[in-house]
């Protein structure tokens, strides 16, 4: 017995060095700061409590149905007091991403209007006809004609994005189907993955958050409640936070392939460690 309560004192002084060590915490949003239109547990205590730290954070989510502006105002209508320069989405990440390996695309984007605004914004010209790229995004206001001409494209073998690779959103009565699903049709019709997948883990994400927060990634924490995008990130050496109040459970962790450094049931417990 003395054994075993060392071990777990020994785990637990190890968990608090990892988070002693963070200088940038990035949150994800669906599923660990709220659902649908409720905070979660401990959102205004851990944002209090870094700022009152100096600790830097941002909020980082895949969801690109909306751009940062819209995000801002939702986590503020929440009574969270966050300017959209603290979000960071996926479809932001792909913007700045297609405009350094690809400036000057025609591309057929398969978003919403607000993923349409955030391309606007970075100057690219948004097509129907003769793309040069194609964008696929999480679209709510998908409609069969988008699949049919997204899958005439990608099977016409254009360069194909996609945002980022989550297969459901969750929500406050369970989950909506994400792109992950819209990715998984396109290959059933096509054969073909997107070339490029931007959003958490991948690579493309890890560059820019690098560069948007000037934080190298040892020094980074990730918070989410994904074990394939949030946790994942662990992998690129960013310390990684898993709460249990979004879509994964306790019971997904022993056959997960991605483990998170330290479980928290919720932000609330997180400021506890913290």
């Amino acid at each position: 017995m003395p054994e075993l309560l060392e071990g777990l004192v020994e785990t637990y002084h190890g968990k608090v060095r990892k988070l002693a060590g963070v200088r940038h915490f990035l949150l994800d949003m669906d599923g660990t700061v709220y659902l649908g239109e409720n905070l979660l547990p401990g959102a205004h205590e851990l944002i209090d409590l870094l700022r009152s730290r100096g600790i830097g954070f941002h909020f980082l989510t895949n969801n690109s149905s909306r751009h940062r502006g819209q995000y801002a105002e939702k986590l503020q209508r929440l009574g969270l007091d966050v300017s959209e320069e603290k979000i960071f989405t996926s479809g932001e990440a792909t913007a700045i991403y297609l405009e350094k390996e690809h400036p000057g695309a025609r591309v057929f984007l398969v978003g919403t209007p607000a993923l349409e605004e955030e391309f606007r914004r970075h100057a690219f010209t948004l097509v129907q006809e003769a793309p040069t790229h194609i964008v696929l995004g999480f679209d709510t206001t998908l409609t069969y004609d988008k699949l049919w001409r997204l899958c005439d494209f990608v099977r016409a073998g254009l360069p194909y994005i996609a945002t980022h690779p989550d297969l459901n959103c969750p929500t406050e009565d369970g989950f909506m189907p994400d792109i992950g699903a819209m990715i998984a049709f396109v290959e059933a019709s096509t054969e073909r993955r997107p070339d490029v997948i931007v959003g958490k883990p991948n690579t493309p994400m890890v560059e820019a958050i690098v560069e948007k927060t000037g934080t190298p990634v040892e020094a980074l924490c990730m918070v989410g409640d994904r074990l394939y995008t949030d946790i994942a990130l662990g992998a690129a050496g960013i310390t990684t936070v898993l709460v249990l109040s979004g879509e994964t459970k306790r019971d997904d962790l022993p056959k997960a392939s991605h483990q998170p450094d330290v479980v928290v049931k919720d932000l609330a417990e997180l400021v506890s460690w913290l």
